[in-house]
């Protein structure tokens, strides 16, 4: 197999590019999951996505494009089940860091000069760890909220019994 590489690529060069590649991989994973789970604690009828879409995320290439519907959908999600809750968190949560996280990751994927991608990619290395705490932030208020009401509580429920 490493008769075919051009001269000049080592096998430890090939080595260390599949360990970076698999630790991106199980990174993505991770990232997909808390997502996944965060989805999980809101309601059905307050879902914009199914669940099991989220796991798209990890796919290359196709995540170009599906983040920015996850983005928009689990702020749309999270915006629903907190109205139910009539819980107060700033309207359409981890939007605005998500379409961060979005669009860096777009321009990231674009041919552009070294120097231009170098900045990007830390750019988007700030907004990714970001817009995965403020969705880890709101996933733990949730699971706050589901833990002690349960999964089935509306307030408006609570104001008719009162």
């Amino acid at each position: 197999m490493f008769d075919m590489l051009p001269e000049g690529i080592s096998k430890d060069l090939i080595q260390y590019a599949i360990i970076v590649a698999v630790i991106g991989l199980i990174i993505k994973v991770v990232f997909a999951y808390t997502l996944y789970s965060t989805l999980k604690l809101v309601k059905k009828e307050n879902q914009c996505i199914l669940p099991s879409q989220i796991w798209f995320v990890a796919l290359p290439l196709f995540n170009i494009y599906w983040n920015f519907e996850v983005v928009r959908r689990l702020a749309d999600s999270l915006n629903n089940e907190f109205y139910d809750r009539q819980i107060e968190v700033e309207e359409n949560p981890t939007r605005k860091a998500g379409q961060l996280f979005a669009w860096t990751y777009l321009l990231r994927n674009i041919p552009l000069p070294p120097f231009i991608l170098l900045i990007i990619g830390m750019l988007h290395f700030v907004y990714y760890i970001t817009y995965w705490i403020k969705v880890y932030q709101y996933k733990s208020l949730l699971a706050l909220h589901v833990n002690h009401f349960g999964t089935d509580y509306t307030a408006k429920k609570e104001e008719n019994e009162n």
